[in-house]
């Protein structure tokens, strides 16, 4: 079953040839807007097997998806992942194999990563200052971070990026610092707006929520941007600067909603296929594997059904509790 043109197309039209899956929902930091400081995890053997995950990911690139990116939690925690990777990575349709993560492993994992297959790698870095980023990561360690980024860049991936959730009162003060991070380690920044998610306890999202558009402003200020037409298959719209190679990106789902546009689906850590980040829509597409004792065909069908419920957009509100109680680290982003 290989599909010569994209087979996911949902009722809106969009084209689904992007997916996200999370393989773990387990991470070795505790950020203040992804998770609780005493999160409960789920028991392992309620996570798809690096099996199953290997099996969907197969499906996917047959029914029209060109894009996976492998997130957690944080992935590369999870026990034998560079099997899942070598694998992915031969995967005959998957034209762009990316990972996010916290960079914690990256040092001694880059250069495999490269050698598999893997295109593209974000690594999530909020703060450049040691104290604060232990702050707002509750855990980590910032030069263990920035090591790993170094790695990366050596490894030789197609590019490398560094995510940075801006927040007011926590980190908006270093919004030019890590542009020029990025411009002197010759890696792309992007910016993006908190998803509210989950309950995170002592974080209160309206005090912190900080626009796109702020951020931008505070760049200009130095450093006028650039619009360009870069699509990494992603939300985030890019621009240039004139005299660097680094881009910056942005991602906004409270001021420049981006859902008419929305290619993507979410795999969590348990099996479900969300159809969006915002809405409960899903499919259990690890139900439909054990039951049908792994069947490819089954699970092709169970896929295509749940392009059928794709919602049009998410109904994200900071001045209300959160309507969707699961965390991002149980999302994959």
């Amino acid at each position: 079953m290989t599909a010569k043109h994209p087979a996911l197309i949902d009722k809106f039209g969009r084209e689904i040839n992007y997916a996200r899956i999370s393989i773990t929902d387990r991470c070795d930091f505790r950020c203040v807007y992804c998770m609780s400081e005493n999160m409960t995890f789920e028991p392992r053997s309620e996570l798809l097997s690096l099996e199953e995950i290997l099996q969907i990911g197969s499906s996917l690139s047959e029914l029209g998806v060109r894009k996976l990116r492998i997130t957690g939690g944080e992935p590369l925690v999870r026990k034998n992942v560079m099997w899942l990777f070598e694998r992915l990575g031969k995967l005959p349709n998957i034209r762009d194999l990316t990972i996010t993560t916290n960079g914690s492993q990256l040092s001694k994992m880059a250069r495999a990563l490269a050698e598999s297959g893997v295109t593209r790698i974000n690594v999530s870095l909020d703060s450049l200052q040691a104290d604060r980023f232990k702050a707002i990561t509750r855990i980590g360690d910032l030069g263990k971070v920035l090591d790993g980024i170094h790695a990366a860049v050596e490894a030789g991936f197609k590019r490398v990026k560094i995510n940075a959730v801006i927040m007011k009162g926590r980190n908006d003060d270093e919004i030019t610092d890590l542009v020029e991070f990025s411009r002197n380690s010759g890696v792309d920044v992007c910016f993006i707006e908190e998803m509210p998610l989950g309950n995170t306890s002592n974080h209160d999202r309206r005090e912190a929520y900080c626009s796109s558009d702020e951020v931008r402003r505070n760049i200009e200020v130095q450093y006028p941007l650039i619009a360009t037409t870069v699509n990494t298959g992603g939300p985030s719209r890019y621009y240039r600067m004139a005299d660097s190679e680094s881009r910056i990106g942005f991602i906004s789902p409270h001021s420049h909603n981006f859902c008419e546009s929305c290619n993507r689906v979410r795999i969590t850590a348990k099996g479900l296929m969300l159809l969006c980040l915002g809405q409960e829509h899903s499919v259990d597409l690890r139900q439909v594997m054990r039951e049908s004792n792994n069947d490819p065909l089954a699970l092709a069908a169970a896929i295509q059904r749940g392009i059928e419920i794709k919602p049009k957009g998410h109904d994200f509100n900071l001045n209300e509790q959160p309507i969707i109680m699961r965390h991002m680290s149980v999302t994959g982003g």
